[in-house]
């Protein structure tokens, strides 16, 4: 019997993968312990096993593609068995995906041709529903590009929602008054007399985007045949704008400001005169005006483009707010004298095969003072607070998708040398996205070091559920204060952010003096 594969998920904050890379195809025999694909998470890019054998009938999910936790990404089972019920009997989920300028839908489901089906646009960066407040056009009147078609109320505001294609309104999928999630179908528009039903019952049957039953119910072949007719030629509509009161589509409107064409200008063809689109792009300056009569408007060229959120910067955003905005976050600052660690380390790296950096210096204290302090290596957990006296310590590491944090095990029990060797593996096998799932896990305390930078000072948001995180800056030279004299020295400075409700203030200022007391005397980590 064939098994469905569905996307694991294969970190702990998980909740989308991508397919990287397929290492079968349809067809081929597949092994239990054999890889199937390999998939991006949001930490890192993992091979993921098959755990059935047979042949790979289908796959769900291609190359690139991205889809959520429990997805089906795959069957498997015996060769030339017929899977058509697992695909058409509701146990595939119907992935849509929207092109957001347009609101086009591409699915499964085979739209008429020369029919654009248009969904619940995203209005507002935070709408994740809309209503439907006022229908501007009703089925059968015909469409141009620019018009008007609806007001929709977003969770801020009302507004116009135009077309960007041109056609006879052929459908409505949401009422006045309704509301809808982003994506439900909301329209259709498309050549005059077409017949969309079969298309419109089959979406409702293939996604639950909408749940209402009226809207397949209520919809009629005869309310689509039956549409007015409706003049190929418009006679002009005598423009309704005055100099008090401007009738304008967003989308005009802006086009407007980007070429600098004054409005007051602009006659519009839209309905009762409303400036659209194609007034904007029509529009010459010199028509029926003295030249003399339009300001000279510097106009720059806006470039800008859009780059898809992978599933890490999906995940750090998602991790880092709730982070801030449920970690009661308090900083501490402290500025060390580094200049016994500078002459430690230019001494301790004449030793043969021997080289260590300064971060590897802060890690080795780091590790050491929280052995003292393990309030400050503690988590903060709903029903408790766990205390570790096992010292496991994340150091973030940038990579091109954003931020990952590999886990220094054990951090105290390591000399600064092997500390050393471990960050580089790490660092390097990140870059990569070749760390396992436990080198990403379990960290205690995190540490962010962005002093090769040139970067003196910042703040760090909280690695949840750890209780602190340290902001290394970057050792400067500068004139300080010595035994009454004034002398050139190095400082680095350190910020520690704190989880109020583990880390009082006192216990994290404690840390820090044991953290300096290590720092500046490199040579007591020795013993």
């Amino acid at each position: 019997m064939a098994q469905i594969i569905t996307m694991p998920r294969l970190s702990d904050t998980m909740e989308e993968g991508t397919v990287a890379t397929w290492f079968k195809k349809v067809g081929d025999a597949v092994t239990e312990g054999d890889i199937l694909a390999e998939i991006e998470t949001d930490k890192a890019t993992m091979e993921f096993e098959s755990f059935h054998e047979g042949t790979l009938l289908h796959i769900g999910i291609q190359e690139g593609e991205a889809a959520k936790v429990d997805s089906l990404l795959a069957i498997i089972g015996k060769k030339d068995e017929d899977v058509s019920s697992l695909l058409n009997g509701g146990t595939e989920p119907k992935l849509e995906t929207t092109t957001e300028d347009t609101g086009l839908v591409t699915s499964d489901t085979i739209v008429p041709e020369g029919v654009i089906a248009i969904t619940m646009p995203r209005l507002s960066d935070t709408m994740e529903e809309g209503t439907v407040a006022t229908w501007i056009k009703k089925v059968g009147d015909e469409v141009y590009e620019g018009d008007i078609l609806a007001e929709i109320e977003t969770d801020k505001a009302t507004m116009e929602f135009e077309a960007f294609n041109a056609g006879t309104l052929l459908y409505i999928g949401i009422q006045e008054g309704e509301s809808a999630k982003v994506d439900a179908l909301l329209a259709m528009i498309g050549p005059k007399g077409t017949d969309v039903t079969d298309y419109v019952k089959n979406y409702f049957n293939t996604t639950s985007s909408v749940s209402s039953e009226t809207k397949i119910t209520s919809i009629e072949p005869s309310s689509v045949q039956k549409a007015p007719v409706i003049e190929e030629v418009a006679s002009p509509i005598a423009s309704t704008n005055s100099p008090d009161r401007l009738f304008v589509s967003p989308l005009a409107k802006k086009m407007a400001e980007d070429k600098g064409i004054n409005l007051n200008q602009v006659s519009g063809s839209g309905e009762h005169g409303r400036i659209i689109k194609r007034d904007i792009e029509n529009f010459s300056p010199n028509a029926g005006i003295g030249h003399s009569t339009v300001p000279f408007v510097p106009v720059g060229t806006e470039k800008s483009e859009s780059v898809s959120n992978s599933s890490m910067r999906k995940a750090i955003a998602k991790r880092l707010a709730q982070s801030k905005f449920s970690a009661p976050h308090y900083y501490l600052n402290v500025e060390l004298d580094m200049d016994n660690a500078v002459a430690f380390r230019t001494q301790f790296n004449t030793i043969p095969s021997t080289k260590i950096s300064f971060n590897d210096i802060v890690l080795k204290a780091v590790a050491m003072s929280l052995k003292q302090h393990p309030q400050v290596n503690g988590q903060w957990f709903d029903d408790r607070i766990q205390l570790n006296h096992h010292v496991h310590i994340g150091v973030a590491v940038a990579v091109e998708d954003g931020l990952i944090v590999p886990v220094l095990r054990f951090a105290n029990e390591q000399s600064m040398q092997q500390i050393n060797v471990s960050v580089k593996d790490y660092a390097t096998r990140a870059q990569q996205k070749k760390l396992s799932q436990q080198e990403i896990e379990g960290s205690t305390f995190t540490v962010s070091n962005l002093g090769m930078f040139g970067i003196e000072s910042f703040t760090s948001i909280i690695n949840q559920p750890n209780g602190a995180i340290l902001s290394v800056g970057a050792i400067v030279q500068k004139p300080v204060v010595k035994n009454g004299t004034i002398v050139v020295g190095h400082v680095m400075k350190l910020t520690l952010a704190c989880d109020h409700r583990i880390v009082d203030g006192a216990t994290g200022a404690q840390f820090l003096h044991t953290l300096r007391g290590f720092v500046e005397n490199p040579v007591t980590m020795l013993a």
